[in-house]
């Protein structure tokens, strides 16, 4: 599994009355694989909450590798770190440009120069 992986997990409920079978994507660094078991993951949804700057638009006719079926988005308010054996399968990746997008996100998010 490397960064820009689009995965599917079972994503617990920020209150954990339950979880739903999503996709995610794959943002920690190459270099910790291996080294650790866990991996930092991005929720993607169809749910927009047009906050900006938190999401990243996913339309697979451009994303094509993505695996995704619709539109959607990476909301970089929403991750989560989850033991790589939880991980369901690998569905798809992202381009470098979709990346580099999500990385632009998540420096907003997390208040990063």
């Amino acid at each position: 599994m490397t960064r820009g992986d689009v995965v599917e997990v079972n994503w617990p409920y920020s209150d954990l009355t339950g979880s739903k079978t999503r996709p995610a994507v794959v943002v920690q660094a190459d270099f910790l694989n291996g080294i650790i078991d866990d991996t930092v993951l991005v929720q993607i949804t169809s749910t927009r909450h047009h906050l900006p700057g938190t999401e990243v638009l996913i339309d697979p006719a451009q994303e094509t590798t993505s695996g995704l079926r619709r539109v959607c988005v990476a909301a970089c308010t929403n991750f989560l770190t989850l033991d790589q054996i939880l991980i369901l399968r690998t569905i798809g990746t992202l381009s470098d440009a979709a990346m580099q997008k999500i990385n632009d996100c998540l420096k907003k998010v997390l208040e990063l120069p």
